[in-house]
């Protein structure tokens, strides 16, 4: 138990995948514009990752390590994460239109968003079970979706701000994430 509490607090604050390994910044400039889109979006990439982690590990340690054909998890891993996406993608699409329309391109960037790989080799590099891969992506999800929650707050409060024009949108957006990222590196050595 004290194990899976670690891997949880790791990977959301410690091993932060946008903060500290730089991952997922596309989808973490593009939807942190606002609060609501930021949250969904955190949401649906914490489920992804969720649901790859435990079929990419059911997959990996009850398929390919039996059979000693782990050389080709990138190209499984690939296609479970593809087609898991496209499910998140139609289950959006049906159950909430103006959310699928706010993600726009996003949501299906999701399939390319190097966090949710990143996870499943992550577990299958460290030869994770299932229940410590589900805490891992947990965790990724979560400090994935407490970043860009953070951050869009932030945006929302600069776009009200008098900033100067040449700092407006993108500019401050990195400024801020490199504020973020020092923030978070405070958080080094608590593990």
């Amino acid at each position: 138990m004290n194990n899976l509490l670690t891997i949880f607090i790791a990977m959301v604050i410690i091993n932060n995948m946008v903060l500290a390994k730089f991952l997922g910044l596309c989808s973490f400039f593009g939807v942190s514009k606002k609060l609501s889109d930021a949250f969904s979006m955190g949401i649906a990439v914490t489920l992804v990752m969720l649901i790859a982690s435990v079929s990419t590990s059911v997959i990996y340690n009850y398929i390919l390590v039996p059979y000693k054909v782990e050389f080709m998890n990138i190209v499984i891993f690939i296609l479970v994460i593809a087609s898991l996406v496209q499910i998140v993608e139609i289950v959006i699409k049906r159950t909430n239109i103006i959310l699928y329309n706010a993600m726009g391109i996003y949501l299906p960037l999701i399939t390319t968003n190097c966090i949710v790989m990143a996870i499943v080799l992550i577990n299958s590099a460290e030869n994770y079970s299932v229940l410590e891969s589900i805490v891992n992506a947990l965790g990724a999800g979560v400090g994935y979706t407490l970043v860009i929650i953070i951050m869009s707050g932030i945006r929302e409060k600069l776009d009200l701000a008098d900033s100067p024009k040449s700092m407006r949108g993108l500019p401050v957006a990195f400024l801020t994430a490199a504020l973020l990222a020092l923030a978070f590196v405070g958080f080094n050595g608590m593990v």
